[in-house]
């Protein structure tokens, strides 16, 4: 099916010349509250799947950061401005109260990123950064909305050699991030609609930050109470 043929399939009132501008805005209103529904209908299910998942990511990145490790995060496109959005909620809680806690985006360094592609790869552009700056007992989150990106997937395998707990979201079965046997943590949307797959991943990784925030708190809470 042609791209204009699936348009029209999704709005067809667009080219029937009999209907009046208001029964178009209906078509088209009528199509928000499909997809605003579709939105809902894919969050629920996947916190109500994932929702352990979550909780042990949390866990894991809250030990992360007890020890004194970092966190480093990574994507393309889309996914690369998630990337930089958990990275920046963890260095800039908008939370009062809350403590910053380091974490670095891996998409950040366009020179970095420019001369490992050109000299080596795109495959190889946050290997290559990992190898330079994370440790034993950091943590790396990627996002993917397919599960198959193969920068992420060569990130994770140098991750783990490294000692590095990895966290994963994708969408679909996940893809070789699911299935690679290097990602600790895998949280997988239930769609094949990227948009609806960016929709939850924002969700788990506000939540993500929450938890671990949380998990800090009780820490210090229970620090103060055996002083």
């Amino acid at each position: 099916m042609s791209t204009h043929e699936t348009l029209m399939a999704f709005y067809p009132s667009l080219t029937d010349k009999g209907r009046d501008e208001g029964q178009i805005a209906l078509a088209l209103k009528h199509s928000i509250a499909e997809k605003a529904a579709a939105s809902r209908d894919t969050n629920a299910r996947f916190f109500a799947e994932q929702a352990d998942v979550l909780l042990a990511a949390a866990q894991s990145l809250a030990q992360v950061y007890r020890n004194g490790g970092r966190l480093f995060t990574m994507g393309n496109g889309g996914s690369s401005c998630d990337a930089s959005h958990i990275a920046v909620e963890f260095v800039h809680p908008v939370t009062a109260g809350r403590p910053a806690l380091a974490a670095t985006s891996l998409v950040a360094d366009l020179a970095m990123i420019s001369a490992v592609g050109n000299d080596l790869g795109f495959d190889h552009i946050f290997v290559r950064q990992l190898i330079a700056h994370a440790r034993p007992g950091d943590a790396l989150i990627g996002v993917s909305t397919s599960g198959g990106s193969a920068n992420l997937i060569a990130a994770f395998a140098k991750a783990k050699e490294i000692g590095i707990v990895t966290i994963g979201l994708a969408g679909g079965d996940g893809g070789r991030m699911a299935s690679s046997g290097d990602v600790d943590h895998m949280l997988i949307v239930p769609s094949i609609s990227i948009h609806r797959i960016q929709e939850c991943h924002v969700a788990a990784y506000h939540i993500l930050w929450d938890l671990v925030h949380t998990l800090l708190a009780e820490d210090r809470g229970s620090s103060a109470k055996g002083a």
